[in-house]
């Protein structure tokens, strides 16, 4: 993007938005010539000090490098339309030789703003291929789409709390995952047990040492996500996999 361009996406950010710090204008003059991201256009928004990249701004970056494909299909064993529950998983290939970059996104009514109540599906598709963007282009930021209620625009969904991308062919071991992880078991006192159970069925996979860096990356923002939110929910899904014994202790 061009040095003017840039100067005039500055310019109509501090008529839009009078509290811009100059960390922000900085922020915004990258995020300008890194991705020729345009103000003007909606590809961003501030909220609370922070750009947020929408959905247009994410697959705009996805056509000027010319991306292969998306692929999008529900993680059925995690939808609930009885209870406007969703759950989708979304592939970006950006070459015929890519391997694909996996994102998931969930919604459900406690995680989605009230003016989007009723389309939790569409929702959830849209955070799953936002993710999926995010990853295949390395945009560190949370796209806006992902935020659960406007009225909080510091607290995105599922993946916000998420650690960096990290190689896709990266496995359990490694200690960061594995850190958050018992972090989170001890915050919420849950069950180990229960909670491994659980990520196995998450990651598709026989054992959770199968599964790769990614999908525990992604389970372990999933599980985080659903303890602050609702634990009580959470504690049921986890009951879920105790065998009868366990069940009646």
């Amino acid at each position: 993007m061009r040095l003017k361009t840039v100067k005039n996406n500055v310019d109509i950010a501090r008529n839009l938005w009078e509290d811009l710090s100059p960390i922000a204008v900085r922020c915004l003059e990258d995020l300008s010539k890194r991705y020729r991201l345009s103000v003007m256009s909606g590809d961003l928004l501030y909220l609370e000090g922070k750009w947020y990249v929408t959905h247009s701004g994410l697959v705009g970056i996805a056509r000027r490098k010319r991306c292969l494909g998306i692929q999008v299909w529900p993680a059925v064993g995690f939808c609930d339309p009885a209870a406007s529950r969703w759950a989708f998983k979304a592939t970006v290939y950006k070459s015929k030789t890519c391997k694909g970059f996996v994102g998931y996104g969930d919604a459900d009514p406690s995680n989605v703003s009230p003016l989007v109540r009723g389309a939790e599906m569409r929702v959830a598709e849209t955070r799953a291929v936002n993710r999926a963007l995010r990853k295949a282009y390395g945009i560190g930021i949370c796209s806006v789409e992902e935020i659960g209620s406007f009225a909080k625009p510091a607290s995105p969904s599922l993946e916000s709390k998420n650690l960096p991308p990290q190689p896709a062919n990266g496995n359990y071991g490694g200690p960061k995952v594995r850190d958050r992880l018992c972090q989170l078991i001890r915050q919420h006192q849950l069950d180990a047990n229960l909670v491994k159970a659980y990520a196995t069925d998450f990651c598709g996979t026989k054992t959770l040492r199968e599964a790769s860096r990614e999908q525990v990356e992604n389970f372990v923002a999933h599980l985080a996500d659903w303890a602050e939110k609702d634990r009580n929910a959470l504690l049921c899904k986890l009951n879920s996999y105790a065998r009868p014994t366990e069940a009646a202790a």
